[in-house]
This record gives structure tokens, sequence and C-alpha cells, in this order.
């Protein structure tokens, strides 16, 4: 599976949809680490070839206001604040003394399909 590494914005997402193609031109779907990355790439293939494609975009993390683009991307929602809230939890344990060491906890996210797929 072919991997190309963007910094999370939208033009790295254009820059990284545009090196895939020039090294796997057959290439049928993608799968992006953030909603800006999939929307960039999503707007290469517009600009490049007309519509994306058969192949579904996901994205991964929904960024407030990003679900307008087009297609509207199907995406993986985090519980960040979830998240946030629990990490500064294990903080204040950690120095309180409550705590030492590691901690592990799973936050089940959940699939928001929209048009992209």
């Amino acid at each position: 599976m072919p991997v190309v590494r963007g910094r999370f914005t939208v033009d790295s997402g254009r820059r990284a949809m545009a090196e895939l193609l020039r090294e796997h031109p057959d290439l049928d779907a993608v799968f992006a680490a953030n909603d800006l990355m999939a929307q960039g790439a999503c707007q290469y293939l517009r600009e490049r070839r007309g519509r994306p494609g058969r192949g579904g975009r996901r994205g991964l993390r929904r960024l407030g206001g990003r679900a307008q683009g087009r297609p509207r991307l199907t995406t993986v929602r985090q519980p960040v604040e979830r998240i946030a809230a629990a990490m500064a939890g294990l903080l204040v344990e950690e120095l309180e003394g409550v705590r030492s060491g590691p901690a592990r906890k799973v936050f089940a996210p959940s699939l928001v399909v929209r048009e992209s797929a």
C-alpha cells in the first residue's frame, strides 16, 4: 500500500495526491490522515481529472466546518473533548501522586457516512 506523508493541510493533501497519482496512476481510493488533506486530494482530482473517480475518499478526524466540501467527506469522528478531559485528569492524578506511570484509555470513534463513500 503506497503511503505519502503530509502536513495535515489542504495544500499537503493536494501535493500528496499528485505524488500518489504520479507513482500509482491506477489508484482508485485514498485514505487521508485528516479531513483537510482529504479535501486537498479531492480538489486536485477535480482539477486534474474532472470528477474524483470511483474510489471512496475518507478523512480521519472531523474538523469544524469541513463537511461542506465537494464531495462531502465520509469521516471518522473522534470524541476529542472526552479525550482532552481524560488527558487532563490523568495529568492531575500524576501531579498529585495518585497515579504514577502510563495509563490506557480507549475511546470509540464513530463513522460519519457522507457523499464520498
